[in-house]
């Protein structure tokens, strides 16, 4: 059956199943991805999926099921499913299905392709060119091209019926680097809506860069350190802890940033917006899961906690609106709070000047150890660490087996300044460099 034709009955159905209002989610994905390691493609997977997700009220409460066939055994399937959840739901809360109608902004979200064996071509190059950057460059772990093209629509009895499309292409690799008995790796990653904008010998070369300039990386003494946190470091703290501006964690009691709007929480240099109408980040959108029209949130502003991100029933709860930021893991997932393009404002110097403001210091350009050595409810982190000293302003040796510590929250107010650097690597998190202030370092004495 025809998606048009499937969707049109099923909502028939619910009408006639007493669900006082519901909704289809449909999602179509189309991927790509294809591994080389040793000058041989070593993965290749190219895959299309097509999920509907059917949300429904039912005395109040919603009913969730979702389906990967759109037949007349499914409708039946969706329609009992749907009851059956709302019957046992345990969630209280006032929920709603949007039903605005206005128009949605109409972003560039789509770009060109290449033929698989173009693609495959450029993750052999990569490879090639990381290898031939530097003898010491040895091997090429994690080559990786993918590439993706969604559609998403939304379908409800409210008469909304909206949907976008939204295309990328990424590729990256970690390249590792050898001299005597030090090992050391790089990495660089970058994504595009057309993969023409893809450079397969600038990313390799890139990444093998970043490997050789590790060699010979040592720790430093246990202290207190004046520390700049690379872009692409940043986006990883950022990302570690954006849950704690979301309403849904707050309402749970999941963020010490509960009750503080209005607050300042940060330095008065830090901005952090969410903005889903940017062209130059990956998770832009015209509207969000619940079919609310996007519009760029002012997080923190100079410093001060502005809003929370919500849905409709965390802006419910709040007496506030939406903020558009229903999100859906999946066609099959139900609605919660997540950001989109989230990121901190880029300042106005480049990263050599940001250095030379911290005059001797450290430049840390890679955190590990994320998931586990970061508590997003206390804001705070110990992480595993690399980079480099800084001397004088300037970058000196590199620095490993390291662990920073800290705590985000008083991280963020301690910031002194911010670069102009602003990059989102991957997805829809983007940050500059970062002078952070003091953070505490453990490493041990050069042997």
């Amino acid at each position: 059956m025809k998606p048009d034709e499937f969707i049109s009955k099923l909502l028939d159905a619910a009408r006639e199943a007493g669900f006082s209002v519901a909704e289809a989610y449909l999602l179509e994905d189309e991927s790509f991805k294809a591994v080389a390691m040793n000058g041989e493609i070593t993965e290749y997977a190219s895959q299309m999926t097509r999920g509907l997700g059917f949300r429904a009220m039912l005395d109040g409460r919603m009913g969730y099921a979702a389906t990967e066939a759109l037949d007349e055994a499914a409708i039946g399937q969706l329609i009992r499913g749907a009851k059956d959840s709302a019957q046992y739901c345990e969630d209280d809360s006032e929920q709603f299905i949007y039903g605005g109608q206005e128009p949605v902004a109409a972003l560039p979200l789509t770009g060109t392709d290449a033929p698989a064996e173009d693609k495959l071509a450029f993750a052999l190059e990569m490879e090639r060119a990381a290898k031939a950057y530097d003898p010491r460059v040895t091997q090429v772990s994690y080559d990786t091209v993918q590439t993706g093209r969604a559609m998403v629509r939304i379908v409800n009895t409210n008469g909304m019926n909206k949907q976008y499309e939204q295309s990328l292409c990424g590729a990256y690799l970690q390249p590792v680097a050898r001299e005597g008995e030090h090992t050391s790796t790089g990495f660089e990653i970058r994504f595009a809506r057309d993969f023409a904008a893809l450079d397969a010998k600038r990313l390799g070369e890139a990444a093998a860069a970043r490997a050789v300039d590790l060699l010979g990386a040592k720790p430093v003494p246990s202290g207190q350190y004046r520390v700049a946190l690379y872009n692409l470091a940043m986006v990883d703290m950022l990302e570690t802890f954006a849950p704690v501006f979301s309403a849904e964690n707050a309402q749970k009691d999941l963020s010490l940033l509960k009750g503080r709007i209005g607050e300042t929480v940060a330095a008065p240099c830090v901005t952090i917006a969410d903005d889903p109408l940017r062209t130059d980040g990956f998770a832009s959108r015209p509207f969000d899961a619940e079919g609310v029209p996007s519009r760029r949130n002012v997080v923190v502003e100079n410093g001060v906690f502005k809003t929370f991100l919500h849905n409709l029933k965390t802006a419910k709860k709040d007496g506030v609106q939406s903020t558009g930021n229903a999100s859906k893991g999946s066609y099959a997932a139900p609605v919660r709070v997540a950001p989109t393009n989230f990121y901190i404002e880029a300042g106005t110097q480049t990263l050599n000047a940001l250095l030379t403001g911290i005059g001797d210091g450290l430049l840390i350009t890679t955190l590990e150890g994320l998931h586990a050595g970061a508590d997003e409810v206390s804001g705070d982190f110990s992480l595993l660490a690399k980079g480099f000293v800084v001397e004088g302003g300037l970058r000196g040796r590199a620095v490993e087996q390291i662990t920073v510590a800290g705590n985000f929250f008083e991280m963020m107010k301690n910031v002194r300044a911010v670069a102009d650097d602003l990059r989102f690597p991957a997805g829809g998190f983007g940050a500059p460099s970062v002078d952070v202030g003091v953070l505490s370092v453990a490493g041990k004495e050069a042997e």
